[in-house]
């Protein structure tokens, strides 16, 4: 006789994620539930920037447990948004952060002209040309040039450190990481670190250029890291404080 052939069960369908509003205290936040069959419990996260959340049930939890936390946990959402500011948007009067430095945003009236940064009475000032409403749009493509110039610098210096070539560099406007680095070698780093202090771009640099060695976060990855970054813990420390604020600011 022949054995018995054992069969695989056949995988479940995902379910596709419920989207809803949720409200906070008068705060109205989109919420993307997401059911998984490995989840044990119910998870809550506030996204990238404080504009969205994302909870994680388990596969079939009653809508009444789901509900049930929310309500169990308006305090702490509360708690958590307080320090996301509701008026994310950039015009003129507005402050942003270039290299760890608040600037002021001054809206020049012109239609033409460049983006630039001058002093004023020993104060930055950025000088943004164009109509009123692409203040922020403006203010992007400045940011992102200056990332680059930046970023291609640093990263080029420290592959040359540990003798890795680099494929190719891109700027992203990314929430999940600050930064990638793939197989071929090419690095791709969010524009919006620019606004870190220096050190902080520096260890995002290093980080990435450490993944052409290491195309891991195993300890020979975390060593050389630290070799082409010594502060790198303060920079990681630095990230986890404030990069939430960086992915809030609205440039469109």
């Amino acid at each position: 006789m022949f054995p018995l052939l054992k069969t695989r069960p056949k995988a479940r369908k995902p379910v596709p994620p419920e989207t809803r509003t949720l409200d906070v205290a008068g705060r109205l936040m989109p919420l993307t539930i997401k059911q998984h069959d490995q989840a044990t419990r119910i998870t809550l996260r506030i996204e990238p920037g404080g504009r969205a959340l994302k909870m994680t049930v388990p596969r079939g939890l009653a809508a009444r447990e789901v509900n049930a936390f929310l309500d169990r946990h308006q305090g702490w959402l509360l708690t958590k948004l307080a320090k996301f500011s509701t008026d994310t948007g950039l015009s003129d009067g507005s402050k942003i952060l270039l290299r760890g430095v608040s600037h002021l945003i001054e809206h020049t009236g012109s239609l033409r002209g460049l983006t630039e940064v001058v002093s004023v009475d020993g104060s930055p000032v950025l000088r943004v040309s164009g109509l009123p409403e692409h203040v922020g749009r403006r203010t992007a493509a400045f940011l992102k040039k200056e990332a680059r110039a930046d970023l291609e610098r640093l990263a080029a210096m420290h592959a040359a450190t540990i003798r890795a070539p680099i494929r190719s560099i891109s700027m992203k406007d990314t929430r999940s990481r600050w930064g990638s680095c793939s197989s071929e070698g090419n690095l791709s780093f969010s524009w919006r670190i620019v606004m870190a202090p220096p050190s902080v771009i520096d260890y995002l640099a290093a980080h990435e250029v450490a993944h052409l060695k290491e195309m891991n976060h195993g300890p020979r990855f975390w060593a050389l890291c630290k070799k082409l970054c010594p502060g790198m813990e303060e920079a990681k420390l630095w990230l986890k404080r404030h990069g939430s604020q960086l992915h809030a600011i609205d440039f469109d």
